[in-house]
């Protein structure tokens, strides 16, 4: 073994974490020897300078090791290293390419996960390619450390390259990443008797180890010098003052070698198993139904609700685990912890040994209520005081509530990985699907509420993918109608216009199968809106019909005001000038009839241009004067003040220049008072 290092700041394999707090700051020691290999590997000439030719991608340094080596803590401190130096002005961005549960992290969603590193959104719905190419065109203009933990092979590496050579990429993985040229893998192992010995002493103390300082190097040979493990070991004895290192030897000695682990791997699993054995039967159950954290991401909540206790015992069971190296945490106010790559797989294979399937469902159940009725309360505190919402979020637990907006916005942030992991995971389990619909529902309308719709598109795109999937297997078409109906508003509004108008038919459909009118009519609009932006006004009129005629036999006044506009609307675009008059002018008929003079006057401004397109100037200008007069008593100046500009126009392609000149400057004077009125609003608010 070589002289390694180790980050004693929690345990070294818990990739993908913010360094956690500690009593005594993080420091990392040892490994220097690898640490000065990677930095030297960073100016090594590649292949194609050898060659002659300039290197067009960034130069990728691969650290490998296996789970509990140390391989994720040595590349945070080389990035570390590196930024402190001044290097990649442009930062670091960190993405983890495996989940918690060892199954590769989609190409799209890790794509999607470096987009937003470098504060760039991705659009809703788009593919892994499409989301690859905006990696690599935000990346080509930055300088940026780009830390890709995790990886299962260079499939999921090569799409995230930049090419950039003022990029950097540092990359863990367990073996060589086969297939992307001009790579020399620093492979580490366990570390060197020194450098363990030190490690356990910073947790034990320097006393038991000189009493016994052969013990304590045969202590860190059978823990194969991973820093994992040690760090378990030596927790294991900081919670035990009268424990002496030869104990603890014995006893991993002795332990049964039942792991069905490799000969590599055995020292974590009998680490973890002696550590495990030891605690409390109530806190071994809790470590064990952490497996069940959605992205290996856990709060006391989610504790809490696991292991059916209260939430400060939760609480105080996982800063225990952190303290014995179970858990990493990010020393937040209200922290987030972190299982450990390493152990994910160890508690799984423990949590189906130990705990019978119907208690372990019963725990995943508890886990999503709690986390239901966190999302609605998050969203509750964005309600207005007095709300129905209000009201019912005033009779929750305390432990249940937001202190206000922010505190509910910046949880909502926190956990959102773990939140978005949770309804995944939720809805591929396919036995708790009523559950898993509250939790989507919940977490959509969270989203909504406090980023807005148009921000949270990405994500509300995947969440309502998942309701269709559990809407099919189900067979709930209305569900399905409504799931579809959302995913086609969001191609829509990302240009994919024709996948959203065979969503928009299945959504119909899964309507008309539900005998729901609202989904029908809804669907039946937004297959004319989908034509219509094709260019098909033809079908886009024929649809927008069947909509009209729908809400017609219903007697839904407002949807019948806004279709008759849609149908003026496209037959002005195909030139159908008497049918886009006549629908116009129900429009407006419609609009009066429900008192919306605002909306009123814009029709007979409609009617105006259409008029006017059709070579009735005259027509034309007496049916805008009568808008004018209807925007003026509907008190709405800027639309009072715009159709004074457009009678302005009208009279000078009528040759009435002076006239014109009226109307424009009663456009001003309106507009001129509009904003004295706005200046005078605004200054008695501030005052």
């Amino acid at each position: 073994m070589t002289d390694q290092a180790v980050d004693t700041s929690g345990p070294a394999e818990a990739a993908g974490t913010e360094e956690p707090a500690t009593v005594e700051p993080p420091r990392f020691f040892g490994r220097e020897r690898e640490l000065k290999e990677l930095r030297a590997d960073i100016e090594r000439a590649g292949l194609d300078t050898m060659a002659g030719r300039g290197s067009g991608r960034a130069r990728v340094l691969l650290i490998a090791g296996r789970p509990g080596s140390g391989r994720s803590a040595l590349a945070r401190e080389l990035a570390r290293r590196l930024l402190a130096e001044g290097g990649y002005p442009d930062g670091q961005v960190r993405v983890r390419l495996t989940e918690a549960g060892g199954t590769p992290v989609p190409a799209e969603r890790a794509a999607r996960e470096l987009l937003r590193g470098l504060g760039v959104s991705g659009p809703p719905g788009a593919d892994a390619d499409e989301l690859s190419e905006m990696v690599r065109e935000a990346l080509a203009v930055r300088s940026v450390l780009l830390l890709l933990d995790d990886a299962l092979d260079a499939e999921q590496v090569d799409p995230l390259l930049p090419d950039n050579p003022d990029c950097l990429v540092i990359a863990t993985a367990q073996g060589p990443l086969t297939g992307i040229p001009g790579v020399r893998p620093c492979t580490i192992g366990g570390l060197e008797a020194g450098s363990a010995v030190e490690l356990l002493a910073r947790a034990i103390g320097d006393v038991r180890i000189t009493v016994d300082p052969l013990t304590a190097e045969a202590l860190a040979e059978e823990c194969g010098g991973q820093p994992a493990a040690l760090v378990m070991i030596g927790g294991w004895l900081a919670t035990r003052p009268t424990a002496s290192v030869a104990d603890v030897t014995k006893q991993l000695r002795e332990l049964p070698d039942d792991t069905g682990q490799s000969t590599g791997a055995r020292p974590l699993a009998r680490a973890f198993r002696l550590v495990h054995d030891s605690l409390p039967q109530t806190a071994a159950r809790i470590l064990r139904l952490l497996s069940l954290a959605p992205a290996g991401l856990a709060d006391a909540h989610t504790a809490s609700a696991l292991a059916g206790c209260s939430v400060s015992a939760a609480r105080t069971t996982l800063d225990d685990f952190v303290r014995l190296g179970l858990l990493r945490g990010d020393g937040a106010e209200q922290p987030q912890y972190e299982v450990p790559g390493c152990l994910a797989a160890l508690l799984r294979a423990l949590l189906e040994d130990r705990d019978r399937p119907a208690e372990i469902q019963l725990a995943r159940a508890r886990m999503l209520e709690r986390t239901v009725r966190l999302l609605q309360s998050c969203r509750a505190v964005t309600e207005p005081e007095g709300s129905p919402a209000r009201r019912k979020l005033a009779g929750l637990p305390r432990s249940l509530r937001f202190p206000g907006p922010e505190a509910a916005a910046a949880w909502l942030r926190m956990r959102r990985p773990a939140l978005v992991a949770s309804a995944r995971i939720a809805v591929e389990d396919g036995e708790l699907d009523t559950l898993a619909r509250r939790l989507v529902a919940a977490l959509v309308r969270a989203l909504a509420a406090h980023e807005g719709t148009e921000a949270a598109a990405p994500e509300l795109y995947g969440l309502h993918a998942l309701v269709l999937a559990v809407a099919e297997r189900r067979d709930l078409p209305r569900e399905r109608a409504a799931a579809l109906l959302n995913l086609a508003d969001l191609d829509a509004g990302t240009g994919r216009t024709r996948e959203a108008l065979a969503r928009y038919r299945a959504a119909l459909d899964a309507g008309r199968a539900a005998k729901d009118p609202y989904a029908t009519g809804r669907a039946m609009e937004s297959v004319g809106g989908a034509y219509a932006e094709l260019g098909d006004f033809h079908r886009a009129s024929d649809w927008y019909g069947r909509a009209l005629a729908q809400r017609l036999t219903q007697g839904e006044r407002a949807d019948e005001a806004r279709l008759y506009g849609r149908l003026g609307t496209v037959h002005t675009y195909a030139g159908r000038y008497g049918e886009a008059l006549r629908n116009w002018r129900a429009a407006a008929a419609a609009h009066r009839r429900l008192g919306d003079l605002p909306a009123q006057a814009r029709a007979l401004s409609e009617v105006a241009r259409v008029q006017e397109y059709a070579g009735r100037p005259h027509e034309s200008l007496q049916t805008c004067r009568e808008a004018v007069e209807w925007a003026r008593r509907a008190k709405d100046v800027r639309l009072q003040a715009a159709l004074e500009l457009r009678l302005a126009d009208t009279l000078d392609r009528l040759g009435d220049p002076a006239a014109a000149g009226l109307h424009r400057g009663a456009a001003e004077r309106l507009l001129g008072e509009e904003g004295a009125a706005y200046e005078i609003r605004s200054a008695a608010t501030e005052n």
